[in-house]
């Protein structure tokens, strides 16, 4: 299994669920950055209180231990599939069966990418590419071995959906040997989620798009990660009309920009994987936090505009299966890639998803296999001021 190199955090035990945690939200920086909008979302306070959300936390626990088909995955990106239907869209994922002791089978089949359907009554089916027999990603790699993993899916055209990828390849032999190479765009069928199309997409200065999209009406945004000077931050692209496959324009930081070497970052300390939506009368970001490394802070900024600026970090929940100190006493576990799943939330209710991995992935993962899947929180906001 390739890990994603992310920050998350190997130190401190995690506050327990159900804290409550109060942070004064900053007010937000000059609209010099261009956003012509005003909100009162920034000048309020922002606080939390978490807990595990348990229905959803033991529907993937017993799928993966008892379905015979997906055992776990990350990403945990989620889209409204019509009759009630949620689908859940997966990078890195194991399927086949669960041992009685909680072991995965060493012979386990492993994709970089899946789908697990969730009906309208919580039932769930995993959809792979390939055959019964040899099962690959719903995006299957690419004859010279370079592989997909995905962004955050997104509605398309003709009631289809459309996957933003990250393309990989290997550049030796160990285990961290590999690099991204391209973004490129997948269409799935909307009723099959079977693969119909791939498309490049905009890859010249390094920047990972897809980590987010964001529909308002024709317009879509499209969130994209780079480090810039060793900080990970976000960049925004936009696309008009049918989904993301036209063409794109970059926030520059005053207007929009044809030009994808125009992209400015508009927020510091971002993870790979992270939410931007609508939130009262402004926009509501979650992510893990990148400003320390192997963070198990998972916090969320506010913002007038979807491109910023964004204020100071509020934090939510601190995720408690990191490091030696954490659930696993494991000192290889971390968490990471923390988001909003917008579609799933009521009223001030959010509900959040982070993954959990093992830089020990010879070991751990097949040892205990309950460490390689998403984790959810439910995040009760109160904005006051």
């Amino acid at each position: 299994m390739r890990i994603r190199t992310i920050a998350a955090t190997v130190a401190a035990a995690a506050l327990c669920a159900g804290t409550a945690v109060v942070i004064p939200a900053a007010a937000a920086p000059p609209s010099g950055a261009g956003s012509p909008r005003t909100c009162h979302l920034v000048d309020r306070t922002l606080s939390a209180t978490a807990s595990v959300n348990q229905t959803l936390t033991s529907q993937f626990t017993t799928y993966g231990d008892t379905g015979g088909a997906w055992t776990g995955g990350d990403s945990t990106f989620s889209l409204p599939l019509g009759k009630g239907a949620t689908g859940w869209f997966f990078s890195d994922s194991f399927l086949g069966t669960v041992n009685a002791d909680g072991s995965r089978p060493q012979d386990s089949p492993f994709i970089n990418n899946s789908v697990v359907v969730q009906n309208r009554h919580g039932g769930f089916t995993t959809i792979t590419g390939g055959t019964a027999d040899e099962p690959a990603g719903i995006i299957p790699p690419e004859a010279d071995g370079r592989w997909y993993w995905i962004g955050d899916p997104t509605p398309g055209p003709g009631d289809t959906v459309q996957v933003p990828l990250l393309q990989f390849a290997r550049t030796g032999t160990g285990q961290w040997d590999f690099a991204w190479t391209a973004n490129r765009l997948a269409t799935l069928n909307g009723d099959t989620l079977q693969l119909e199309s791939i498309i490049d997409r905009p890859s010249t200065t390094g920047i990972n798009w897809g980590s987010w999209t964001l529909e308002e009406g024709d317009t879509t945004y499209i969130y994209g990660i780079a480090d810039l000077g060793g900080v990970r931050s976000a960049y925004v692209a936009r696309a008009h009309g049918d989904g993301i496959g036209g063409e794109w324009t970059y926030w520059d930081g005053t207007g929009w920009s044809a030009q994808e070497a125009d992209a400015v970052p508009v927020v510091p300390y971002v993870a790979n994987e992270f939410s931007v939506a609508s939130y009262r009368d402004g926009y509501l970001l979650v992510t893990q936090d990148t400003s320390e490394l192997f963070s198990t802070r998972i916090v969320a900024r506010t913002s007038c505009s979807p491109i910023g600026p964004f204020t100071d970090p509020v934090e939510l929940y601190r995720t408690p299966e990191t490091g030696l100190l954490g659930s696993y006493g494991d000192a290889d576990v971390f968490t990471y890639n923390a988001h909003e799943h917008p579609n799933l939330r009521t009223g001030n209710r959010i509900l959040v998803s982070y993954n959990v991995n093992t830089f020990d992935n010879v070991g751990d993962v097949f040892d205990d296999a309950s460490i390689y899947r998403p984790r959810f929180i439910d995040v009760q906001l109160r904005v006051t001021g």
